[in-house]
């Protein structure tokens, strides 16, 4: 299968084009980057000491050249590729965070049109960390308050965490709520007591974390706490790799990483 990386001379781009090169049974078809990149022109595996005989480039057309696009830039970038992607039939795994409802919408729309995997994050440990919280939402329904408290790098743009909003909306489901009615985003001055059934969301930016994330229960006399922490963006090549071969033969229709397990 032949795979166009966008964002290619990034560090989640780098972790990619290693992964896949790494895997016999997958092949770099594109190299995308942004317009103003120095990259632009070397091969995409130049910084592994290798030749892939990739060039890497700014040319969005460059997608057709790929079955998928695995794409975790920024909102108005992989709507962009997307559009190529449903215009070309080029399969996608996205995970890029940030998306505001025009944006899912579009996303949404050009499933009509090709095969999508949409997912903040792509690691093992994180869908098994969400069925975690589905249950413990459950069992711990009454009398305990839920936070859920996310640190990231400096350069991180989006806050809350696309997976922290992702974790807020399994709890709410596995109580039998909507997640925006109930989502507590920002605290400051004099706020009042807690809301019973909210579910707060904690954000931390700093250094060169690359993402932990903790789901906190807290009751009259104990808490529990969910805890992932990635240190290295491994995890999250691998998984959109699996998404990517997921992906394969499929024409239509907007997936999870849900759907990539049960496969």
């Amino acid at each position: 299968m032949r795979v166009a990386i966008a964002g290619s001379s990034g560090r989640m781009g780098r972790m990619l084009i290693e992964a896949v090169l790494g895997s016999p049974d997958l092949q770099i078809g594109a190299a995308l980057d942004r317009p103003d990149s120095p990259e632009l022109g070397r091969d995409c595996a130049d910084f592994l000491g290798r030749r892939s005989g990739i060039a890497i480039t700014s040319d969005i057309a460059a997608i057709g050249h790929a079955q998928v696009l695995i794409d975790f830039t920024r909102p108005e970038a992989s709507l962009a590729h997307l559009a190529v992607c449903a215009q070309k039939g080029v399969a996608a795994v996205i995970g890029t965070t940030g998306f505001d409802a025009e944006g899912k919408a579009a996303i949404t729309t050009a499933a009509v049109h090709t095969a999508i995997v949409l997912a903040p994050n792509m690691s093992m440990g994180v869908q098994a960390m969400l069925r975690l919280v589905e249950l413990g939402a459950q069992l711990l329904a009454e009398g305990y308050d839920l936070e859920i408290i996310e640190t990231h790098h400096r350069h991180k743009v989006d806050a809350p965490s696309g997976t922290a909003l992702q974790l807020g909306e399994a709890a709410a489901r596995a109580r039998g709520q909507d997640l925006e009615p109930h989502a507590v985003f920002a605290r400051h001055g004099n706020i009042g007591p807690r809301p019973p059934g909210s579910i707060g969301f904690s954000a931390v930016r700093g250094g060169d974390i690359i993402g932990d994330h903790t789901v906190l229960f807290a009751g009259a006399g104990e808490r529990v706490e969910i805890t992932h922490r990635s240190s290295s963006r491994e995890s999250y090549a691998q998984g959109a790799l699996q998404a990517a071969r997921f992906l394969a033969g499929r024409t239509t229709g907007l997936y999870t990483m849900r759907d990539v397990l049960a496969k």
